[in-house]
């Protein structure tokens, strides 16, 4: 197995790859997928939703499958359970697609060994956001660079 998470390779991908179809993106800004791809989105990121629930998310328009994708995806992020991993996998492969990235807590060997045998790169177990984040600048402890700095709680986040 080829560990493609070192440091060199995570630069090259984020550097080079810059259409990603997010799997499982979800319509609330709460969710760690939204968060996500408004990061990305704003820092010149081309974001492609992948959820049959939406019709547009973050202004985009949002696509049921990666097959319905019109244009090349570099990058497919998936947001998804593990057990859900491998058809993604098999349509990233289908597509074309360059990289498959499984966010934090995803890992699944035997889809990203058929996605490497198809000559796709793997990354697993990681969030674009903050790898991101900690290769190109903006990572502060908590993984979130708001601009704000204060000691009091936001009120959204009081419930």
């Amino acid at each position: 197995m080829t560990d493609n998470t070192d440091i060199r390779t995570l630069r090259r991908i984020l550097n080079d790859y810059k259409r990603v179809a997010v799997v499982g993106l979800s319509a609330d800004w709460s969710r760690p997928s939204n968060f996500a791809a408004k990061y990305l989105l704003d820092h010149g990121f081309e974001v492609i939703p992948v959820n049959p629930k939406y019709e547009e998310i973050l202004g985009q328009k949002c696509y049921p499958d990666l097959l319905s994708i019109p244009t090349p995806v570099d990058i497919v992020d998936l947001f998804q359970r593990v057990d859900r991993i491998p058809p993604f996998v098999d349509q990233a492969i289908e597509i074309g697609a360059r990289v498959v990235w499984m966010q934090l807590g995803i890992i699944h060997e035997e889809a990203a060994q058929k996605a490497r045998d198809a000559g796709l790169e793997v990354i697993m177990d990681r969030c674009m956001k903050i790898e991101y984040a900690r290769l190109f600048g903006g990572l502060n402890t908590i993984g979130v660079n708001t601009g704000v700095i204060s000691a009091q709680r936001p009120r959204q986040f009081n419930r």
